[in-house]
Formats: structure tokens, sequence, C-alpha cells
């Protein structure tokens, strides 16, 4: 019995601290991360364009309220739809409106997409969010490959190009700023809880900055059309469910050998 749980413990630490050492990531994408910046000025002179072909700045979206900022591409085939479904569910669930408490800026990592991308983007992100008079306070941007790095660099977003796939590599999160440009908040993953996204809003309103949150991250990677699936995601995932798998079955049975341990006690 000694020997089977040793085996079974080592086997945990080998899936659990591989999973945890590297994410479960493969090597192409160790350099893919989202890294918090709390309390970085964000460069609001840079020049992007926005949906309707206009050119503007950043810090155009700056001044008067704090601002909802996504790193997306428009063309992702799955996850950053989900980033942006996670975004509309969250503030769907909130009395605040796009426009008013806040602005949402949504910025295309991708060089190539056009305004018509983000225009066609922004029509679906308004149809799911239900709200199409708070279509003013919404902004999808496009903008060259100088500009883009330059943001994600502040924002500590790193991705990298898959030549074969032709996808982009990234972390799913959000981030909230201050009306004065300076990342408050960061949100992990595709689910973004209301309560915790309006609390960010609210202390964003003030120029305060939040706490570190707690990294999960999950990459868009290698999408499969006949799947449904990302290559990376899904191996991290695995990774951590058998790991849990393994811990759980450990747990079980030390609670019964603990148990006939008493029982054995009990009886004599």
């Amino acid at each position: 019995m000694k020997k089977m749980l040793t085996a079974l413990l080592l086997t945990v630490l080998v899936f659990t601290g591989s999973a945890l050492a590297q994410d479960g990531r493969p090597s192409d994408l160790l350099d893919v991360a989202l890294e918090q910046r709390l309390d970085q000025d964000l460069p609001l002179q840079l020049p992007f364009v926005d949906e309707n072909g206009r050119d503007v700045a950043l810090g155009d979206y700056f001044g008067e309220r704090p601002v909802m900022l996504a790193l997306v591409y428009y063309e992702c085939p799955m996850l950053c739809t989900l980033v942006l479904n996670g975004v509309t569910t969250s503030l769907s669930l909130l009395e605040f409106n796009p426009g008013d408490e806040f602005e949402v800026v949504v910025v295309t990592i991708d060089p190539e997409e056009s305004p018509e991308l983000a225009a066609a983007k922004k029509r679906n992100v308004l149809e799911e969010y239900g709200r199409p008079q708070t279509s003013a306070g919404w902004h999808f941007l496009t903008g060259s490959e100088a500009s883009i790095q330059t943001l994600a660099n502040a924002i500590g977003f790193r991705y990298v190009f898959d030549e074969e796939s032709g996808e982009y590599a990234h972390a799913a999160g959000i981030m909230v700023a201050t009306p004065a440009g300076k990342l408050a908040r960061y949100f992990y993953g595709i689910d973004y809880p209301p309560r915790d996204v309006r609390f960010a809003l609210m202390e964003a309103a003030e120029n305060r900055i939040g706490s570190l949150a707690n990294q999960m991250l999950l990459f868009c990677y290698k999408y499969n059309p006949e799947t449904g699936t990302y290559g990376a995601a899904t191996f991290f995932l695995l990774r951590v469910g058998a790991g849990l798998t393994i811990l759980g079955l450990v747990t079980g049975i030390l609670l019964m050998r603990r148990r006939e341990r008493l029982l054995a006690r009990s009886a004599a």
C-alpha cells in the first residue's frame, strides 16, 4: 500500500508540477503571456483607425470615464469571440452602460485586418449585448503593427503568429484602465464576474488601482475546425485534469486507510 501511494503521489507531482511550471504549454507557446502591469501608463498618443475608418488616437477614449480594454483579432476562429461574449454577458448584468459610466475599446492584434471587419464585429457584439443605444460607447480599432505592438507591450500582452496555421497564439483576458490611462485591473480567461467588473470600473473611475488577479491562462492556439478545439488549451486542461483526478484517488485511498485504522482501534 505504501509503495502504491508513493507511486501515485509521484505521478501527481509529474502531472501537476509540469503543468504549473510551464502551464502545460508546448515550447512554441512559452513566449505567450498576459502579464499584469498595474499602474502602468498606457501610450495614449498611439494612432489607430476606428470601425468607421476614421483616424483616431487611443487617448480619444480616455479623460472622462474608465475604459475596458480587450486585445483580440476579429477573424479569430473561436476564443476571441468567447472573450467578447464574456464581456457582453458580464456587462448585460450591470446597470452601467458603455458611453455613460465607461468606454469599451477593442483593438485587433492583426495589422492586416480592416475597419470593415471591425465594424462587422461591433455589430455582432452589440446584437449579443442587446443594448443598441450604447453603440457610441463601443470602439473597435485597427492599426499598424507598430501601434499594436507598442500597446501590447505596455499592457503585457505577449502573442505570436503561427505561420503554419495562419493564426495568432495569445492569452485570453481583458483589462480595466482609469480615465487618466493607467492600468487598474486585469481579468483572465473568458468569464468575468459582474460584481468584480462593477467594482473594478467604480475603483478605476476614482483613479484607484486594483490588486493583482489570479492568473489562470487560457490560450488561443492552432484551432482545429474538425474538432472545434485548440491544441494548446486542450493539452493544458487535460494535464491539469489528470493531475486532479489522480490527486483525488490518492486522497480517497488515504481517507479509506484512516477509516480502516479507526475501525480497527474501535474493535480492539
